[in-house]
């Protein structure tokens, strides 16, 4: 995998495994992530554009904020992910992909924690269950 930091590796690696909040972008094809300090990019959106990627491009990646001992993953799993028009199949194909890419970048970073989905982005299982209305 190819990691950008931002501002540059050495600012960002004298932050693992410390209680610094670190974000990081993984590409959907699990071939690029970006990481920053929270500190320095406060938005994923922002995060991208600091390292010359457009914004507009966010739903490209899996979103995670991180620490020494858990990720929080942002759970928004775009319409025209990988083309599939089912939702329930849509979001059950994102979180598989998600899931592996995430945590083969954590891993690749030496973090070996945790990979959480907050309740706020937990109504994508009720429709993948289909507890819920498309």
């Amino acid at each position: 995998m190819n990691f950008i930091y931002y501002p540059s590796e050495k600012e960002v690696k004298q932050y693992f495994g410390s209680d610094e909040v670190l974000m990081m972008l993984v590409s959907f094809d699990g071939e690029t992530a970006v990481v920053a300090p929270s500190a320095e990019t406060v938005e994923h959106h922002t995060q991208l554009a600091q390292v010359g990627i457009r914004e507009t491009e966010i739903d490209q990646y899996f979103r995670i904020v991180f620490d020494n001992t858990a990720a929080d993953w942002t759970f928004v799993c775009p319409q025209t992910y990988r083309g599939i028009t089912d939702k329930q199949k849509r979001i059950a194909e994102f979180y598989k992909d998600g899931f592996r890419c995430i945590s083969q970048a954590l891993a690749e970073l030496g973090y070996f924690i945790e990979l959480r989905i907050p309740k706020r982005y937990r109504r994508h299982f009720d429709i993948m269950r289909g507890s819920l209305p498309e």
